[in-house]
C-alpha cells in the first residue's frame, strides 16, 4: 500500500524479523515465540517503509484477537501516524475500540533525553488518532536470595474455593480502588461486571495452578484480602493483591505479599514479576519493603469509548 513516497504493509512471515526488529525494544526477542505460539500474527504486524528502510512499525499481541497494542516505534509522529492509520483500519473490525497502547520503559525514563522524546513522538501521533493517557505503573522484580518476611501470625491463609467467591471478593475491592484500570472500568460497568471481566480477561487466562491463590483471614476466619500469584504466558508474577476496605491501613499487605511470594518461591523460579501504578503508593511502598526492586515503567494510553 503506497503513500506518496511511504510503503506501509503487513509483515510477510518470519523472515523479516530482522527487518522489523530495527528499533532496540524490550519485546523484539519475544517476537518469534509469539508467532510460533499464535499470540501474534503477521497480519498484526505493520511496517512503514522508505525503499528498503523501516521507518515505522506497530504490532499487537492477543490470542484468539488483537488484545493489546504494544509495539509503536516511528522515526516521526507523521509516519507514525499513516503508519497506525492505516494499520487500525485493516487489524481492527469496522468501528471497534482500538486496543490500549503499552510503552515499556527504563526507571528513569523522563531524566533520558532519548527515552522521553520516542515516547513524546509517539504519544503525539496516538493523540492525533484519539488516544489519550490512562496511567504510568511501575515494574517490579524480586530475585532467590531476597529475604522473605516470616509469617506474623496476625493472618490465616486459605486457598480460593471457587470462581464465585473470588468474584465476591474482587468486588468488595474495587470500593475505593486505587487501580486506575478498575476505576476506568468502573465508569462502563457495576462493580460485579468489572470484577468478572478482570477475572476473565486475566485471572482465567493464567497458565499455574489455582490452588495457588490464597485468602487471607482474620483467626475467626473473616476475609481480609487475597494474593494470586500465578504464572502468565512469560513470567512467575504477582498477578492480583488486594486488601478488603474494611480490613485496609492495618498493614495486611505485607502478610498478603510475603505469603504470594513464599508460595513462587517454593516453585523455584527465577524470577517474580510485579506491577503497580504509580499513583498507588501504598502498594508501590509494600514492594519496596519486600525485597522487590524497581524494573522499569510502563505507560498506558486508551482510546476512550
Amino acid at each position: 500500500m503506497e503513500q506518496h513516497d511511504l510503503t506501509v504493509r503487513p509483515l510477510r512471515g518470519r523472515d523479516e524479523l530482522d527487518l522489523f526488529n530495527r528499533y532496540p525494544y524490550l519485546l523484539n526477542d519475544e517476537l518469534a515465540d509469539d508467532l510460533d505460539a499464535g499470540r501474534r500474527r503477521p497480519e498484526w504486524m505493520w511496517m512503514a517503509l522508505r525503499g528498503e528502510r523501516l521507518v515505522a512499525r506497530v504490532a499487537w499481541w492477543g490470542d484468539p484477537a488483537p488484545e493489546i497494542l504494544d509495539i509503536f516505534d516511528a522515526d516521526t509522529v507523521d509516519d507514525g501516524v499513516r503508519l497506525l492509520r492505516t494499520a487500525l483500519r485493516r487489524v481492527l473490525p469496522a468501528g471497534a475500540t482500538p486496543p490500549e497502547y503499552l510503552r515499556y520503559l527504563p526507571p528513569d525514563w523522563r531524566e533520558r533525553p532519548d527515552s522521553r522524546l520516542v515516547v513524546e513522538r509517539l504519544l503525539d501521533a496516538l493523540s492525533q488518532l484519539g488516544g489519550a493517557p490512562l496511567v504510568e505503573r511501575l515494574r517490579f522484580d524480586w530475585r532467590p536470595g531476597t529475604p522473605i518476611a516470616a509469617p506474623s501470625g496476625r493472618l490465616r491463609f486459605r486457598p480460593v474455593r471457587d470462581r464465585a467467591e473470588m468474584l465476591a471478593l474482587m468486588t468488595s475491592t474495587l470500593d475505593g480502588t486505587l487501580d486506575a484500570h478498575s476505576r476506568d472500568d468502573l465508569t462502563r460497568m457495576t462493580p460485579p461486571e468489572a470484577a468478572a471481566a478482570h477475572y476473565d480477561r486475566e485471572l482465567a487466562e493464567y497458565r499455574s495452578p489455582r490452588d495457588w491463590w490464597r485468602i487471607a483471614t482474620l483467626p475467626d476466619g473473616e476475609p481480609v484480602g487475597f494474593v494470586c500469584p500465578a504464572r502468565n504466558n512469560y513470567n512467575p508474577i504477582i498477578g492480583y493483591i488486594s486488601v478488603l476496605p474494611a480490613h485496609r491501613g492495618n498493614g495486611y499487605i505485607d502478610d498478603l505479599l510475603a505469603e504470594g511470594t513464599r508460595i513462587l518461591a517454593a516453585e523455584g523460579v527465577p524470577h517474580i514479576r510485579a506491577a503497580t501504578d504509580v499513583g498507588n503508593a501504598p502498594m508501590a511502598a509494600a514492594f519496596a519493603r519486600a525485597g522487590y526492586a524497581t524494573i522499569g515503567r510502563v505507560v498506558n494510553w486508551h482510546w476512550p469509548s
